[in-house]
């Protein structure tokens, strides 16, 4: 389902758009979810990549040919370091995140959020360090 951004509180369409592309295409619950962890979170949060093209070459690199959960348009990385990492962390389980991923070390420091479903391929819930 398409997001109306009209009504998403925290974020703007912009901060989604695929670099490789230009295009847009996220998926209206998991800004839904975003939206509550913000909330819930109380402080701005930095989206590193939102939407991504399945010809991104970051996505054209994986074994899956469909790509990953950022292809399905339900998936951000949130730029977050250290200490409010591991608060968003915590957040991010309870508001119902499917997929974690954890990247703290280096200068780009995120969280990568997803709700995709379940599959032989992407069994969830399940989190994983980068």
């Amino acid at each position: 389902m398409k997001v109306d951004w009209d009504k998403s509180k925290y974020f703007k369409a912009s901060e989604f758009i695929c670099s490789h592309t230009g295009t847009e295409n996220m998926d209206a619950y998991f800004i839904e979810k975003l939206n509550m962890l913000r909330q819930i979170y109380g402080k701005p949060m930095t989206v590193s990549s939102g939407y991504r093209d399945s010809t991104h070459p970051v996505e054209a690199m994986k074994k899956d040919p469909k790509g990953g959960a950022h292809v399905s348009g339900k998936a951000a990385d949130i730029l977050i370091e250290r200490a409010e990492a591991y608060k968003l962390l915590s957040l991010a389980f309870d508001v119902g995140f499917t997929g974690i991923g954890v990247n703290q070390k280096g200068g780009a420091r995120f969280l990568h959020l997803d709700t995709i479903e379940s599959s032989p391929t992407r069994p969830r819930p399940t989190i994983w360090s980068y």
